[in-house]
């Protein structure tokens, strides 16, 4: 893999902090996050560290280490060194999904998974990523520190504190009184008689404070745009050029945990973005311009053309539809670009009202019609169900609102000879930590399967549409995951060894699934992620959602 990279920094490890940067997923699935990108940048550009890489081996090369011999050690990229000889292992966590390759890398390296099992002999184990924004409690009891925010701040932070040396217990202290750091092992959690949070309590003497609080940059002129560091063909998006154009969302979804917890909303300068486009031209041919709301970027029109004129492929990620503009299409077009992605949520203006997502059926269907008359050929759009108040004639709405969708498609694509294809995902709500539904309970999964079962029905006579329905037992565990306390990390480690068989990892930790998925929270006097503060008042969370209702 190394012989078809551009880009890998190398340095010599002699006199410098070692950390191993670990994704815990394959190599395809790593290369292919801006964020481990970034922080595998960041961590890089201070010429006492020398930070390398390592990934979750193949499903192969996994069942082949059960069987290997003892001593046999999970190694970095860059230099086939031993994880376990470095001075830190910081992960990179993006998905719920990846809790268990968490703890299948530290198994891998020779690590006693729980952080009170390991000594001064072990590298301190830090986590970052998506996931320390929204509820990082389940992870809590196999880390030393957990860096809450964005890594421009937090990255240069950590390694002072920790290059400087010292006990191992002298150093968590210390992070543990740096803005954005949160050690575990310093922060006891109280429960009440019912199992819920009841208070954090910051261990006597350890330097913690609780909530700790996000660490942001509120204005992206003091941040380098986050862009790919390292080009190979060996990804899922292939040798592309990624690169972050606008941060955070102003819109306020009730369901979007990206939009409440990524503000403030930030840009980024169209001339740096176009300069490292130019930069990165010899290496890829495609861009990716990564944010949740694309064109809300000022320039977003010059930044485009500026891209076209390099000769780059765009692919943006999904469009808002209310702010898509016939330049924005041509641009596209002209790029080789035949796809773009959208997400109504919902079939029916009344749902979407309720979720706050302010677009109608009747502005959807006629950026559609623009988007197709521009030249974009196929559609993908995303879907949920679950959501609250939903009956069953929102169902029928979202069929309804496809074919009207389909039906543009096929008239625009009957002048071209090219009749097109949608492609619809659809998702059952999980109520996500720092949204205005983390009260809410996730619906019941028996309750999901009968409307997935309808919809299907529904849906099944659409020619040129292909839908894809999630399976509701995959979102109901990965709701525990989400909305879960350190309790849950039982059954994370369970699921580890056993393969991935939640039901019985559940069973095996003594957890009530339901209890954490699909309970109304609305009463509890905390919440798990109340650890961290988000920066978005629960006071103000609360004013836009009403109280959940039973279901």
């Amino acid at each position: 893999m190394l012989s078809r990279e551009t880009g890998t920094i190398r340095k010599a490890h002699a006199g410098r902090f070692r950390v191993a940067l670990a994704f815990p997923n394959t190599y395809a699935v790593g290369m292919s996050n801006l964020g481990f990108q970034t922080a595998y940048r960041l961590f890089n550009a201070t010429d006492e560290v020398v930070c390398e890489r390592v990934f979750l081996p193949p499903r192969q090369e996994l069942i082949a280490a059960g069987r290997s011999a003892p001593g046999e050690r999970l190694v970095t990229l860059e230099s086939q060194t031993p994880v376990s000889d470095f001075d830190m292992l910081a992960f990179s966590v993006s998905f719920e999904w990846d809790y268990t390759n968490v703890v299948a890398i530290l198994r891998l390296a020779g690590l006693p998974p729980r952080a009170s099992d390991r000594n001064r002999h072990h590298p301190l184990v830090a986590l970052g990523g998506a996931v320390t924004f929204l509820n990082p409690e389940p992870l809590a009891p196999f880390v030393d520190v957990v860096c809450v925010g964005e890594g421009e701040v937090l990255v240069p932070d950590l390694v002072r504190t920790l290059a400087a040396g010292g006990d191992r217990r002298a150093l968590l202290e210390s992070l543990a009184s740096r803005p954005g750091m949160y050690v575990p092992s310093l922060v006891d959690v109280r429960y009440d008689a019912d199992g819920r949070v009841a208070g954090f309590a910051p261990v006597e003497g350890g330097g913690a404070s609780v909530p700790v609080r996000k660490a942001v940059t509120p204005t992206s002129e003091l941040l380098d745009p986050p862009a790919t560091v390292v080009f190979t063909p060996d990804t899922e998006l292939g040798s592309r050029l990624l690169v972050e154009a606008v941060r955070g969302c102003a819109r306020g979804c009730r369901f979007c945990w990206a939009g409440y917890n990524y503000l403030p909303v930030r840009a980024f300068d169209a001339d740096r973005l176009l300069r490292i486009a130019a930069a990165a031209r010899a290496h890829a041919s495609r861009i990716g311009l990564v944010s949740i709301a694309l064109c809300d970027h000022p320039e977003i029109e010059r930044l485009l053309g500026g891209l076209r004129a390099m000769g780059y492929g765009i692919s943006p990620a999904s469009l808002r539809l209310d702010e898509l503009t016939a330049p924005i299409v041509a641009a596209l077009r002209d790029s080789g670009e035949r796809s773009i992605t959208i997400a109504p949520e919902t079939g029916s203006d009344r749902l979407r009202r309720v979720v706050n997502k302010a677009i109608t059926n009747e502005a959807i269907l006629e950026r559609a019609s623009l988007a197709f008359e521009g030249g974009i050929e196929n559609l993908k759009l995303y879907y949920m169900i679950g959501l609250p108040t939903e009956t069953d004639d929102d169902l029928v709405a979202i069929r309804d609102l496809t074919a009207a969708i389909r039906d543009r498609m096929l008239r625009h694509g009957r002048g071209r000879g090219a009749a097109g294809r949608i492609a619809a995902s659809v998702n059952p709500l999980i109520p996500k930590p720092g949204t205005p539904y983390q009260w809410w309970p996730m619906e019941a999964p028996a309750l999901t399967e009968r409307k997935m079962k309808r919809l299907r029905q529904l849906v099944s006579g659409l020619d040129n549409v292909h839908f894809t329905i999630k399976s509701e037992r995959h979102s109901y565990y990965q709701a525990m995951l989400s909305l879960g306390d350190r309790r849950v990390a039982a059954a994370v480690e369970a699921a580890e060894r056993n393969g991935g068989q939640w039901r019985a990892a559940v069973e095996e930790a003594g957890l009530d699934a339901d209890w954490y998925a699909c309970r109304d929270r609305s009463g509890d006097p905390l919440l798990p992620w109340h650890v961290i503060a988000g920066g978005v008042r629960d006071d103000y969370l609360r004013a836009q959602a009403p109280a959940p209702t039973p279901r």
